[in-house]
């Protein structure tokens, strides 16, 4: 049973390392690229047309001769930033209304839980479209609508974690000691909930990288020539004969962030579990 125990605990840690070098990589390269990329990303000619990868152009080229390898730097630091701004935008509201409902109940539950379900009542994709035709397309557009959609979410995890921690021992011996309700939510309460929003916060960011990617897909995030992951797959569909590179380097940098990211969750995951066990 120990062995057991203990080749579990070794296969979380390596869930988490490894995810912690994945991303790291990835966010590295993707900080690189906001200061520096091989070629100018939309320069044309830069190469030759359709071009597969080689030295000189490490993902190829596309069909105005542009290299791959620079746009996908520059989209990847698009959708990166938008997944990271509608986590912090999601988390932070989100936290905050499920704190206040968890903690206080009553007519302050019913107040901000009905909103919170006003919004899930809509489909997530759908009412983040809408607002984006109503108030415009491009990135931040698109980050602070994700943002306010990613709200509901993050206030149901966040509820439940306070609520189950307002009557422990520790919190009720900071109100007989006068510590104010702002006081033993953040101080208090909050530093034992992050093992559950933390891994929260990795699901929220592939979430939203997936929904950026699906958006700027369809256009609605950014305008030619800066483009996110999602345009420049949806650039690659027309040429999957032709230049399959094109999507297969542009989809992998997608399911690399979301899968380094996604071991971080998991082992993350894991060790809440491991403590309650």
């Amino acid at each position: 049973m120990r062995r057991l125990k203990k080749a579990v605990r070794d296969h979380r840690n390596g869930c988490f390392l490894a995810g912690c070098v994945i991303t790291g990589v990835l966010l590295a390269l993707i900080l690189l690229g906001a200061f520096w990329t091989p070629y100018d990303p939309t320069a044309m000619m830069a190469g030759p047309k359709l071009d597969g990868p080689s030295l000189a152009h490490l993902f190829g080229t596309d069909h105005f001769g542009r290299d791959i390898f620079s746009r996908v730097l520059k989209g990847a630091g698009v959708t990166a930033l938008v997944a990271a701004g509608t986590v912090v935008i999601g988390g932070v509201c989100g936290t905050l209304i499920g704190a206040l409902t968890g903690y206080f109940g009553g007519a302050v539950d019913e107040l901000l839980m009905r909103f919170n379900d006003t919004i899930t009542a809509f489909p997530s994709i759908l009412l983040a479209l809408v607002c984006v035709t109503i108030f415009g397309s491009g990135k931040y557009q698109v980050l602070l609508v994700l943002g306010i959609v990613f709200i509901p979410s993050f206030a149901r995890i966040a509820r439940t974690a306070f609520s189950s921690l307002r009557d422990a021992n520790f919190v009720q011996s900071a109100r007989l000691m006068g510590a104010k309700p702002a006081r033993i939510l953040f101080v208090h309460i909050l530093p034992n909930t992050l093992h559950v929003l933390l891994p929260a916060v990795t699901i929220g960011f592939n979430n939203a990288v997936l929904a950026e990617a699906s958006m700027s897909f369809l256009g609605l995030c950014g305008q030619p020539p800066e483009a996110s992951l999602g345009a420049l797959l949806s650039e690659a569909q027309g040429m999957l004969t032709t230049a399959p590179w094109y999507a297969l380097c542009t989809g992998g940098m997608i399911v690399a962030l979301i899968f380094g990211v996604g071991l971080i969750g998991e082992g993350l995951q894991s060790g809440r579990g491991e403590r309650n066990a």
